[in-house]
């Protein structure tokens, strides 16, 4: 939901990003590998990596929109106040279309005002559509309206009547939902459930009193809802995503997280987690992301914002809203860790821009800190493929360890949010939420059986007991809480720190227990769990009672537990929490580091690659024969990395001067794809590589040795590409 207080937020603060985009490329039977020119090599990757989504605007991978409130509207009337703001925007930022509000809170914009300021707009080739916000007062907690009140049905169909008079398309902002109980809403809801009740109430609304009216004054109006970023609590405000995206044309996703430390307490990976949910829930219709300017401290918060809604591949981006982007750039908004070239760098972002005509335009608003980023990300966002990760099944309207898959991710697990059962996905991971599918323990079972994995959380656990899991495992969750000091194999935790988690209990030697915490006088408690069914595994991961806790594990311990969830996953990070990995289906990847201070972490790629590229520069980072990463851990038990390809990484610190570290982020793009019968062995001497041998291996089977990358200091946005197969020893060859 949006806030409307603007003001800094104290508290622990996010800080600018470092990123690098890694591609790494690989052998087939029959080629040879050939250095080509910087140029041609990067003409040749956005030849076969094409843009999946091409704007027609003005930026190459995601158009731009700008959403303006009803009271926005209503001064656009007067043209000589429109004309001076619409220019400091456009002049910042690209816009490609903009969305004019028609009613909020009871004010509706006149057909003149609407009429004349889509003219504005259209005669400079920007998009126009329509937005309406279902409030009566939205500065009274969100008073929305009540579909049990006629008067309020009544003037929901006259709008959306009057909208559709006026639009091709229009969109329904964050507040088609209802928390009124007045005595109307206590009566018809009988002996219901408040949850089921609403979510009765709204698909009859969205079908009766929206859908339809605006249909019979526009048949090929279209009707888009936008849903906001709280979608663990949906269904008890009557948002139904099972029924809704089905209704409307399309769906938009609200991806604004702002400071972690504001009252949604929201993690910053949900605005790439939950862009991704509703990627899969209505696919190829969730028409964007929409972030506003609210709650972040420094401008680096709201870039980041923008540019994790572009990582997960939003078509478009709306900037809410037409005043606040026209907020002007305050010093205070230059985050005391800038200076040091992180992704959002403040001093570039204010370098005077250049307009068509050769003038030049000073950054004044906080458009441009969006437009800046845009161009940035634009770059190379076409790189990128469609995004993968470890599918986790959330059934429609469920609930359970509320928002826990963005925790996940900012320990470096790439969680992809689905909506069905994903059976034929090698891993699957549950959380509490599952067990709104009173099926989920066959489904489980079914997994195992066809020889696959399926990892649950401790959450889950307790939801299933006495309801059939112990069929599969007898492990329980218990009453007792354990308070852990440190882990097994790990260096204790800082003295004042003390983590809570449930304890759970397992057979020995029917279950093994491959991460463990550790109380005072160093007793072990489970951390992650691993049971044997039929062909497949069962894991069970303990989660903390406060979920950020997840941030305080050592890295070698999250590098054990994800080596185990991500043992198939051709990318890996090993590194501390508050550090997340977007995947690609081309093999791409990113890491971003939300550290407010320097961090080391390695990078763990599927031991076919062996070393990466610049793809901005064409700067190749050659590797070094060397061993593989085991990550720690009891190898025999499971939680061991396997041999990998391993790149060190030191992200850059902060400077002593600022008493700030900068957020950093290391993104790498990176291609697969086996050399089966390729023998290539590289040498990095100095400065040059040498091909030393490249030849078949006829029918033998090969030995792959590892490779070692040793530690070097990224700059920032370094895109690197790496090369498959370097290494692969044929029997009885030199």
């Amino acid at each position: 939901m949006r806030k409307k207080d603007t003001a800094p937020r104290q508290g622990r603060q996010t800080g600018c990003e470092e990123m690098t985009v890694c591609q790494i490329h690989c052998l087939n039977r029959r080629s040879k590998m050939k250095r080509l020119p910087v140029s041609l090599c990067s003409l040749l990757l956005w030849w076969i990596m094409p843009v999946s989504t091409y704007a027609a605007g003005h930026y190459r991978n995601f158009s731009v929109s700008v959403y303006a409130r009803v009271y926005e509207v209503r001064q656009m009337g007067d043209l000589n106040w429109l004309e001076p703001r619409w220019n400091q925007i456009s002049r910042q930022v690209g816009v490609d279309k903009v969305y004019l509000e028609t009613h909020r809170d009871m004010v509706v914009a006149d057909k003149e005002t609407i009429t004349r300021v889509k003219r504005f707009f259209e005669d400079r080739g920007v998009r126009v559509a329509g937005g309406i916000t279902i409030t009566v007062n939205e500065m009274n907690r969100f008073q929305t309206y009540c579909y049990s009140n006629p008067e309020h049905r009544k003037k929901l169909k006259e709008v959306v009547e009057y909208t559709a008079g006026l639009f091709d398309e229009f969109i329904l902002d964050d507040f088609f939902f209802t928390n009124c109980k007045c005595d109307l809403c206590i009566r018809a809801r009988g002996a219901t459930t408040w949850t089921r009740f609403r979510l009765d109430l709204l698909d009859e609304a969205a079908r009766d009193l929206i859908i339809k009216p605006a249909q019979a004054v526009n048949p090929k109006v279209r009707i888009v809802i936008k849903y906001p970023n709280w979608y663990e609590h949906f269904q008890g405000l009557g948002f139904d995503l099972e029924v809704e995206p089905k209704l409307f044309d399309g769906v938009y996703t609200g991806t604004e997280t702002r400071d972690r430390s504001g009252n949604q307490h929201l993690q910053e990976y949900l605005g790439y987690g939950i862009f991704r949910y509703f990627e899969n829930i209505k696919p190829g219709a969730n028409g964007g992301g929409w972030v506003d300017t609210y709650a972040s401290r420094y401008f680096d918060r709201y870039a980041e914002q923008l540019w994790l809604t572009l990582f997960a591949k939003a078509p478009e981006i709306t900037l809410f809203d037409f005043r606040g982007v026209q907020r002007p750039i305050r010093p205070e908004d230059r985050a005391p860790w800038q200076g040091q070239q992180t992704s959002f760098d403040f001093d570039k972002m204010m370098e005077p821009i250049a307009r068509a005509d050769g003038s030049l335009e000073k950054p004044t608003a906080i458009a441009r800190a969006a437009g800046w980023t845009f161009e940035q990300v634009d770059s190379f966002l076409g790189k990128l493929g469609k995004p993968i990760g470890l599918r986790c099944y959330k059934p429609f309207n469920s609930a359970g360890e509320d928002f826990l898959h963005s925790y996940l991710g900012m320990v470096g697990i790439p969680v992809e949010l689905v909506p069905e059962f994903p059976s034929n996905a090698p891993v699957v991971l549950l959380a509490e939420s599952a067990a709104f599918d009173t099926g989920i323990v066959s489904k489980i079972r079914q997994q195992l059986v066809d020889g696959k994995s399926v990892v649950i959380t401790s959450g889950l656990l307790r939801a299933l007991q006495g309801k059939g899991i112990e069929e599969i495992a007898e492990i329980r969750y218990t009453d007792r809480k354990a308070l852990i000091k440190g882990f097994r194999g790990a260096a204790p935790l800082p003295p004042d720190l003390h983590i809570l988690i449930p304890q759970i209990q397992y057979f020995t030697n029917d279950a093994w227990e491959l991460v463990s915490g550790m109380t005072q006088n160093d007793l072990g408690y489970p951390l992650l769990i691993q049971a044997g069914y039929a062909k497949g595994s069962l894991y069970v991961l303990t989660i903390p009672e406060n979920f950020s806790d997840l941030y305080s594990f050592p890295a070698d311990v999250l590098t054990q537990i994800r080596n185990v969830i991500l043992r198939d996953f051709y990318v890996r990070v090993e590194s501390p929490g508050d550090v997340s990995l977007f995947a690609y289906d081309n093999d791409t990847f990113i890491v971003e580091s939300f550290l407010p201070e320097s961090v080391d972490l390695r990078v763990s790629l599927d031991r076919k690659y062996a070393g990466l590229r610049d793809l901005v520069t064409g700067e190749e980072i050659a590797s070094r024969t060397g061993l593989g990463s085991q990550a720690g851990g009891f190898v025999g038990f499971g939680t061991g990395g396997g041999i990998r390809t391993i790149f060190p990484v030191t992200l850059k610190p902060h400077s002593s001067a600022f008493q700030a570290a900068p957020h950093v982020v290391s993104s790498g793009i990176a291609s697969t794809g086996q050399a089966r019968y390729i023998l290539r062995i590289q040498i990095d001497i100095g400065r040059h590589e040498r091909l030393l041998q490249e030849r078949s291996c006829p029918g033998e089977p090969c030995q792959t040795s590892s490779f070692f990358l040793p530690t070097r200091h990224l700059k920032n946005r370094t895109f690197i590409e790496g090369f498959s197969g370097a290494s692969r020893n044929c029997r009885g060859s030199p």
